[in-house]
């Protein structure tokens, strides 16, 4: 398990234009194996399950070393606001996909394993 507690920035909104809104951090500071994770996130006393990127994301032209945490079932404005990421399970590396429209099958799936799984 690696904890990161970082305020929450904004990014490009690419997430939400697939359906996954993430909730961007800087990882300075931070030595992280780039991935995707099985990850949770403590908003205002409740903890949520997330998947989190840690990567630069090659297939939208990324060049910045960032974390982006999709939390399942949060809505709400979080940019501003400090919050603690738990990464409690790499499921696969970052890659370069093909088409946006693979990276959005992709994060399908990444999100059926995640959402199904148990905490």
């Amino acid at each position: 398990m690696i904890d990161i507690e970082a305020e929450v920035i904004h990014g490009k909104k690419i997430g939400r234009a697939l359906g996954f809104p993430t909730a961007n951090m800087s990882l300075d500071g931070y030595d992280i194996e780039r991935g995707v994770y099985r990850s949770e996130v403590a908003i205002d006393g409740t903890t949520y399950r997330a998947m989190s990127n840690v990567g630069i994301r090659p297939s939208v032209g990324g060049k910045e070393l960032l974390l982006e945490t999709h939390v399942i079932g949060f809505q709400g404005d979080l940019y501003g606001r400090r919050l603690s990421v738990r990464l409690l399970e790499k499921l696969r590396d970052e890659k370069r996909f093909a088409s946006i429209g693979d990276l959005k099958e992709q994060l399908m799936r990444d999100y059926d394993s995640i959402a199904g799984a148990k905490s």
